[in-house]
């Protein structure tokens, strides 16, 4: 087997206005106190690759424009819809009018294994800050948490890492369904 060059991918790759156009996944994101500028840019790659229907960067999450964030995004801040909003609740308010399922990602009593919830679409999950994870006021506000089996010393992955599991484990559930 041989890998395509970069040329090849290039040319299969679709435009930014056709990337534009596609229809949006029924997933949501809300970055709670993220501060790592690369961690933010990685998240919008992995949400461009998801078709995400939107990212909510809150409270001290840096936003575009910003080099640090285009670094590790390529591009993808300018495709992924995104909104800040100061405070994460105001988002999760915003979405539970929408009839949005709010999920938290973050070990809490009584959350799910993230492979083992059967997520309810629209779904939009919270990802906190990478020490303090989400806030408590946040948790408040949640519909349910799930987490990842760490099986090792360490008791979390690096958010953006985390991310990119619990997003395509929801597109998976999301393809099954349709």
């Amino acid at each position: 087997m041989k890998k395509l060059t970069h040329n090849e991918i290039l040319k299969i790759k679709p435009s930014k206005t056709v990337v534009q156009k596609k229809k949006r996944s029924e997933i949501y994101a809300i970055l709670d106190n993220v501060r790592s500028l690369y961690n933010v840019g990685a998240i919008f790659r992995t949400s461009d690759a998801v078709l995400l229907k939107k990212l909510y960067l809150c409270g001290i999450t840096g936003v575009p424009p910003r080099k640090e964030i285009s670094k590790t995004a390529l591009g993808a801040e300018e495709l992924v819809p995104y909104e800040y909003k100061e405070s994460a609740i105001d988002a999760i308010k915003e979405l539970k009018k929408k009839k949005v399922q709010i999920v938290a990602v973050e070990l809490a009593h009584g959350s799910k294994s993230y492979n083992k919830m059967k997520f309810k679409f629209p779904v939009c999950f919270v990802f906190g800050h990478e020490v303090l994870g989400v806030s408590d006021e946040v948790m408040e506000y949640v519909d349910a948490a799930i987490d990842l089996p760490m099986l090792g010393r360490a008791n979390s992955l690096n958010v953006a890492t985390c991310y990119g599991i619990v997003v395509y484990e929801a597109l998976g559930q999301l393809k099954s369904k349709k």
